[in-house]
């Protein structure tokens, strides 16, 4: 059946999980605008609540492990997008991937949901299931279980997915960009289908429209097939670098392959490795069938080329919807900061700080609300490089993660080697730690006015720890809060004076540049 057959989906109501995410964040404004009602269910909705559609969903709190939310998300649901994963969870994350698909196909049946949708991996045809990387065969068993349930699916599998702020973007532009000579892994030769993040979120609201007798996989891809190093190669043209000198070399495994991506890249080595094992095979569309339901406009799908220009443009301009990092990084912490300082039992250490400002409160949020990423952490760089170095060493997120907007934070983003917990404006930006520690920590940042109505800024510094050793990591840095912290609170109410003095100066010069006989509007 083709487009014929499409139904009239106008008001339909949309279940999308991985909200927070990369892919569904972005989703989640595409079918508002083509006129679905949308439900989403997160484990933490207060992620969702500073994204710009937020008021125009119903958002449940609940986890597609658990069978209750699971069921009471689906109530009313007509069509319903399943876009996470465990990867990362641990070395279980199949069996959890398996669990989850099952309970969101039985709960879909048992709620009379009209279609799953489920965006997965590309995998080579010849290759048996088994010599898969495991992302990859979790990827492809997911599928299987959507389409072998009661509901029709419609499984879409895609290779490299190219936009600004995709993992498999963000890697690429750093190895080209970092690297203009590389020595490479054998997989630079593998040939894969990149597609553009458009015509996957193109794909993906139009698959709630499909017939009811529609229950199948499609490949879908760019009109490129490429190898990855012709992909550096064109990244280099399309971003204006000089030519790449790409060496390969056979002995790299994809072990240690990830750690080489994690070291020269933002992406870390948990996420950098299934992306890279992925690249083993060829992976490449052995069909174009999804155009009979969701057809092509012209210049769609779009050529790699173009893609990539676009997703350099949306970088440059700070227009990036979401990132990689919008999704919890794996195995990080959660739990959100503790009201007493007994919770869970144990210890929760502080390092406070509080100092006048000669700034007005907003010059202050300013500053604060700018820390991070390019903007640096004002407080001696290179003890913050070194933690960051450690914490990749050991698999955490390291400080390359950076900020998705530079002046904007919002609750969710990933801000180097911490998460935004909390946000009220010009008041308090709390931060909680990704980094790989002993225990859980926070960052918190607040701006106060004292009874005089002078502007105060007061910092603490958090952590509650986990065992013997957790206690052991408090006392051994300790010594260098003073140095770290302290340093950081001056430098932060120093720059928001800085700011409010570059402000003055700069009116005052005004006044001097204006010719004899100037006079305002106002006069």
């Amino acid at each position: 059946m083709g487009t014929s057959g499409r139904r009239d989906t106008e008001g339909a109501r949309c279940l999308v999980t991985g909200a927070s995410g990369y892919i569904g964040g972005r989703l989640v404004p595409e079918l508002l605008q083509a006129g679905y009602r949308v439900r989403c269910l997160v484990r933490s909705p207060g992620k969702l609540r500073d994204h710009p559609w937020a008021s125009d969903v119903e958002t449940v709190q609940g986890d597609v492990t658990d069978a209750r939310s699971v069921a009471g998300a689906m109530r009313g649901i007509d069509v319903a997008y399943y876009l996470v994963h465990a990867l990362g969870s641990g070395a279980d994350f199949e069996d959890t991937d398996r669990r989850a698909a099952r309970i969101f196909a039985e709960q879909a049946h048992a709620a009379g949901v009209r279609r799953i949708v489920y965006l997965g991996g590309l995998t080579p045809r010849d290759v048996p299931e088994r010599s898969l990387s495991p992302h990859l065969r979790s990827r492809a068993e997911v599928g299987r279980v959507f389409l072998d349930a009661p509901v029709p699916a419609t499984v879409l599998r895609a290779a490299v997915v190219i936009g600004s702020g995709s993992a498999s973007f963000e890697m690429l532009r750093y190895l080209t960009e970092r690297l203009p000579v590389m020595v490479t892994p054998s997989w630079v030769h593998t040939r894969t289908q990149p597609v553009g993040v458009r015509d996957v979120l193109r794909y993906l609201v139009g698959s709630a429209a499909m017939p009811d007798d529609v229950d199948r996989a499609f490949d879908i891809g760019g009109p490129d097939v490429l190898t990855y190093r012709e992909m550096m190669a064109r990244y280099a043209a399309v971003a204006g670098l000089r030519r790449r000198v790409i060496v390969p070399v056979p002995v790299l495994t994809p072990r240690l392959s990830s750690h080489w991506v994690g070291l020269v890249t933002p992406v870390p080595a948990s996420i950098a490795r299934p992306l890279t094992e992925s690249l083993r095979h060829e992976v490449v569309c052995y069909e174009h069938d999804i155009a009979r339901y969701v057809p092509d406009p012209p210049g769609h799908p779009m050529p790699f080329d173009e893609a990539l220009a676009m997703a350099l443009r949306r970088v440059r301009e700070a227009q990036v919807a979401t990132r990689w990092s919008s999704a919890s990084f794996p195995g990080a912490p959660s739990d959100p900061l503790p009201t007493d300082p007994d919770w869970a039992g144990g210890s929760l250490y502080q390092d406070e700080r509080e100092l006048p400002v000669d700034a007005s409160p907003q010059a202050l949020w300013k500053v604060i609300e700018g820390i991070g990423g390019d903007n640096g952490w004002y407080s001696f760089p290179l003890a913050w490089a070194v933690r960051g170095w450690l914490d990749r060493f050991v698999g955490g997120a390291g400080l390359r993660r950076g900020r998705r907007d530079a002046e904007r934070l919002r609750v969710g983003d990933s801000l180097d080697f911490w998460r935004v917990e909390e946000i009220e404006p010009v008041r308090l930006l709390r931060l909680r730690a990704e980094m790989r520690l002993p225990g859980l920590a926070w960052l918190e940042m607040r701006v106060e006015t004292d009874a005089e109505g002078r502007t105060r800024y007061r910092q603490r510094a958090l952590f509650h720890p986990r065992g013997l050793f957790g206690h052991a990591y408090w006392w051994s840095v300790s010594p260098f809060h003073a140095v770290v912290f302290g340093g950081m609170a001056r430098n932060i109410t120093q720059a928001a004076t800085k700011g409010l003095t570059a402000r003055a100066d700069g009116r005052r010069a005004e006044r001097v540049r204006r010719p004899r006989g100037h006079r305002s509007a106002r006069q």
